[in-house]
């Protein structure tokens, strides 16, 4: 005897209803699988799963609760309970076995078939737990059709869930892939039903009652309110967790660069701020010598001291590597440097850490302005100018913002710019000042100056932008076109019968490629000019450096026949207690020696230098040379080799000839 069910159509709805909202959830939740870390990843996968396998097994159960046949079901509690379990753990282990970035087409088959296999479990499990005085058979055909069905279902699943792992967001694509993976599962559970033969070999009495099965209804009303607290767990953690980890500094533990544009963004108002960029001094020093570990507890330690000065309408950021920004809501510039003083005072004081004694300083730009006058991006920019104002003046120091100091470090960060192609764009020229004999009343050689004629400032003064190539370490490739040019011309006055030694400045940072000598040999060799002709001036801040490193180059160099000279002597560090060591063939004193010549102190000054160089068998030469008294009283303290304005200022090539023939005349 066959017995034919019944369905409520509205519970029906409501079944597919919950498996699509499932689906949606399950996609939203695997979204962030891709984003997270390992330990983060399996909450994810967690959710995902509980989402999937539950809204799995509730839309099964609502829709046998939508079925109704003429007597009373009972359910099996332990076999509905392992129907559960079989979902959920089908659910993980799919997503568990995909959840990589990149996954092979074999990792996709082994996940689809072991979620598709435990939705058939689940789905035929919970018709075993029916109870009632029936038996049941299946249709072979619907079986394997509801089977089919229920694989694709899960293919599907996998392969939205890989899809929409990089789309948090909600969209229209992704309410139509739950609606699509929704009917599917819907269609699996309905064909398995169609599949399903109710029978029975005796009479028995019918019940036409349509009571619902409460031990069911409160198994699904439990899952659902489980699957609503997982996606509302998911989003208070993605609110909150990882809203504090993208707007959270993880080392200082202040606000990061995202917090401090989220509150320029929300910001409305036309109150005056006060931005202080503040800048740890030496802080890249102890970075690179003590290691990352150090660094990162120092910036620690740095972010606790600055959290004394957070308050009402105060804040404070790390924006970035040493960087620290303090933002002041109707701050005034005499709040702003009173500030500025106590922060300079707190950074300065010793930081213990891991048995070192660390002493670092700030250097801080202070920019006062609205938000309605200037936008936020040129307020930061001119507390950044004004911080590197602050560092350019010596470091431990605060600088306010104002149009001078702004228009010098814009011109300085435009000359940085601009110089990286002026190189290839033929903007350096070569200028040669003459040095002359004044014993002998003639020429004996020049200094080859680089200068730079920038095709919108004009000529920039070298003492402008050599420190700037200095610092950005552009004077490398600078020096050496310097050197190959003088060579070439050199060679070139020497094939035209005139022998004018030329000495060129060799800045420190070529003697840290250790890559000086081989480049002098090769321009020697490509321009075939006589080793005697050239000579190499040096500073003395190359006592910084390894010396006997800096000795043995100078050794190898003057090996080849090329002259050494100490440029602007006794105007830096004393290397007077190394000039017996350092290879060098003669010294120029710096025109602070050749000013005030009247006085005895620096006539005596310079004796003493003139009697040390000579018992050291050194030449003398005496820069910014300008009038014929300070000739005579140079000349009469025993130095006879002149170089200044006196004779001439720098010549480009074209001058040189004109001006010899007119010394020749006088």
């Amino acid at each position: 005897m066959y017995f034919e069910g019944s369905y409520n159509y509205s519970i029906v709805i409501l079944s597919i209803a919950i498996a699509i909202l499932a689906s949606y959830s399950a996609l939203s939740i695997s979204a962030k699988v891709a984003h997270t870390r390992e330990k983060n990843r399996l909450f994810w996968l967690l959710g995902g799963s509980l989402t999937m396998g539950g809204g799995i097994w509730s839309m099964h159960f609502v829709g046998m609760l939508a079925f109704h046949v003429p007597m009373t079901v009972k359910y099996d509690g332990v076999l509905t309970a392992l129907s559960m379990l079989t979902s959920f753990l089908s659910s993980f282990i799919a997503f568990y076995i995909t959840k990589e970035p990149k996954n092979n087409w074999l990792k996709m088959v082994f996940g689809g078939f072991i979620m598709g296999s435990g939705i058939v479990t689940m789905h035929y499990m919970g018709m075993e737990a029916m109870i009632m005085p029936m038996e049941m058979t299946y249709d072979r055909n619907l079986w394997i059709l509801s089977a089919i069905i229920a694989l694709v279902a899960s293919y599907s699943a996998l392969f939205l869930f890989l899809r929409f792992r990089n789309q948090s967001s909600a969209s229209w694509l992704k309410w139509l892939s739950a609606i699509t993976m929704g009917f599917a599962i819907s269609g699996m559970h309905y064909t398995g039903m169609k599949a399903t033969k109710f029978h029975s070999h005796h009479e028995i009495a019918m019940d036409s009652s349509s009571s619902v099965n409460l031990f069911l209804l409160y198994g699904v009303t439990i899952t659902i309110v489980l699957i609503l607290l997982i996606s509302r767990a998911a989003i208070f953690f993605d609110r909150t967790v990882l809203e504090k980890m993208a707007y959270q500094d993880n080392i200082t533990g202040l606000p990061n660069r995202n917090e401090m544009n989220r509150f320029f963004d929300t910001y409305v108002g036309n109150k005056r701020f006060a931005v202080l960029f503040i800048d740890l001094d030496q802080f890249k020093v102890i970075n690179d010598t003590l290691g990352h570990n150090i660094g990162d507890i120092l910036l620690k330690e740095v972010g606790c001291r600055l959290r004394k000065f957070l308050r009402n309408g105060q804040q404070v950021y790390r924006i970035g590597g040493d960087e620290f920004l303090l933002i002041v809501e109707d701050g005034d510039q005499k709040q702003a440097e009173n500030l500025a003083t106590d922060i300079l005072k707190s950074i300065k004081e010793v930081y213990r850490i891991e048995g070192n004694e660390l002493y670092i300083t700030g250097s801080i730009g202070i920019s006062i302005s609205s938000i309605k006058e200037t936008d936020r991006s040129m307020l930061l920019k001119t507390a950044d100018t004004a911080m590197y104002t602050a560092k350019n003046s010596g470091k431990n120091q605060y600088k306010v913002y104002n149009e001078q100091s702004g228009n010098t470090e814009i011109r300085k960060m435009e000359l940085q710019k601009d110089m990286q192609w002026a190189l290839d764009a033929e903007q350096f020229y070569v200028v040669y000042q003459p040095k002359w004999n004044v014993q002998t009343n003639s020429l004996v050689g020049f200094e080859a100056l680089l200068r730079w004629n920038h095709p919108r400032l004009g000529v920039v003064s070298p003492g402008e932008f050599i420190p700037i190539a200095e610092e950005t370490g552009l004077i490398v490739s600078l020096t050496k076109w310097t050197l190959d040019e003088a060579c070439r011309q050199c060679r070139k006055w020497e094939s035209q019968g005139s022998v004018n030694p030329i000495s060129v400045n060799i800045s420190i940072r070529l003697f840290q490629t250790d890559t000086l000598i081989d480049f002098v040999k090769d321009v020697l060799e490509k321009t075939e000019l006589a080793p005697q002709l050239l000579e190499l001036e040096i500073t003395e801040s190359m006592v910084f450096l390894d010396i006997d490193d800096i000795i043995r180059q100078l050794h190898a160099i003057r090996s080849l026949g090329v002259k050494v000279s100490m440029d602007d002597f006794g105007t830096g560090y004393s290397s007077i207690g190394l000039l017996d060591r350092i290879p060098i063939d003669s010294l120029k004193l710096d025109r602070l020696f050749t000013n005030d010549l009247e006085t005895s102190s620096k006539r005596a000054i310079i004796n003493a230098i003139l009697v040390m160089a000579a018992e050291l068998n050194l030449d003398v030469i005496a820069e910014g040379v300008e009038s014929q008294k300070q000739i005579e009283s140079l000349t009469e303290l025993g130095c006879n080799i002149m170089q200044g304005y006196y004779y001439s200022k720098p010549m480009k090539v074209e001058e040189i000839d004109p001006w010899i023939k007119s010394r020749v005349l006088q």
